[in-house]
């Protein structure tokens, strides 16, 4: 969010310069690369999202774990059932054998009996009845067991994805802590560039992202919430909103929308740390309130190229990246940039 434009005498001279060649003042030339707190937040920023990554890898797996274990015990569950069935029959069975004496009373029943084929064929289907069963129950045992077994090898595999979850949370843990303490020392490093009205000089963060091949346009950074729009009122602007904000935290890769030349590189005045690219067509793109910059002026860029690192630099309520799209380098020539990236198929939600 940004107040006056103190430093716009500044800001034209640095147009100037870089539209006629000549040198910058030296209030806002930069001291050359500089390798140190932005590139350790980069690094972190990587840190952490393969850190998020891993946990959420270990979450799923533990997930899918405590179902497995869920749906083994529904069929123990079931088998116990059978088996407790199979048990009442052969307990039936046995009584029944009691209670007629056994093979004895069998015989003295053949003896008596007015009917002793009808009897003999009730006593073949009792007998097939037990085998059955007792070959039923054998088998339930087996499959008990074989489930015992499975039962506890997902229990043993649960418990070591929860010591692996619980690891990795103390390891994410561990480097957002770091992530932490770099993002305010990087905002320090900044506050004090700014104060000096000197860039501390571009930051080289080793990787050179920018869009995949055929991408010409981009949004100026990759995860973020809308926040303040353009030409809404606030009590901290002393006219309209004269851009977008995207709310970011501080060391947020900063991107260039599209293909161009940096044209402007400040570190002072209500937009602090700020850069201005020149895109072919006759539109300019601002990034505002930066931590740092990682290009110089008159630097070509490309499509999705990191610029810079988001911050709190200047009249800012907290951290986030002030973007607009102007018609002319300077303060006064904005349009509406949601509207402009949509036109140039970037959807920004």
């Amino acid at each position: 969010m940004c107040l006056r434009h103190r430093d716009r005498p500044l800001l034209v001279l640095a147009v100037l310069c870089a539209l006629l060649g000549t040198a910058v003042p030296a209030a806002m030339a930069s001291d050359g690369p500089v390798i140190g707190t932005g590139a350790e937040v980069a690094r972190l920023f990587e840190d952490a999202a393969k850190a998020t990554a891993k946990y959420e890898q270990g979450r799923r797996a533990a997930d899918a774990q405590r179902t497995a274990a869920a749906r083994l015990q529904g069929q123990l569950a079931l088998q116990r059932n059978e088996l407790t069935t199979i048990h009442d029959a052969i307990g039936g069975v046995a009584r029944a054998q009691y209670r007629t004496g056994g093979p004895l009373a069998v015989t003295a029943q053949l003896l008596f009996a007015d009917n002793p084929e009808e009897l003999m064929r009730g006593q073949r289907l009792a007998w097939q009845a037990e085998t059955a069963v007792n070959q039923l129950l054998g088998r339930a045992r087996q499959a008990e067991r074989r489930l015992a077994v499975t039962e506890g090898n997902a229990r043993t595999a649960r418990r070591e994805l929860e010591v692996r979850q619980a690891q990795l949370a103390t390891i994410k843990q561990g480097i957002s802590s770091k992530l932490e303490e770099a993002q305010w020392e990087l905002q320090g490093e900044a506050d004090r560039s700014v104060a000096a009205g000197k860039c501390a000089g571009v930051v080289r963060l080793g990787k050179r992202a920018s869009a995949p091949a055929g991408t010409a346009w981009v949004t100026p950074v990759e995860k973020y919430e809308l926040s303040a729009g353009f030409d809404s009122a606030g009590e901290h602007w002393a006219h309209r909103h004269t851009g977008q904000d995207f709310a970011v935290d501080i060391g947020t890769p900063v991107r260039s929308v599209g293909a161009g030349r940096v044209v402007s590189v400040s570190c002072g005045g209500g937009f602090g740390i700020e850069i201005v690219v020149q895109h072919p067509g006759g539109y300019y793109s601002q990034y505002a309130h930066l931590a740092t910059t990682t290009v110089d002026q008159g630097d070509q860029v490309r499509a999705g190229q990191w610029i810079g690192q988001s911050g709190t630099t200047g009249n800012s309520t907290g951290p986030h990246l002030h973007f607009e799209v102007r018609l002319t380098p300077y303060l006064g020539s904005g349009v509406d940039p949601l509207p402009w990236l949509r036109e140039r198929g970037v959807r920004v939600e």
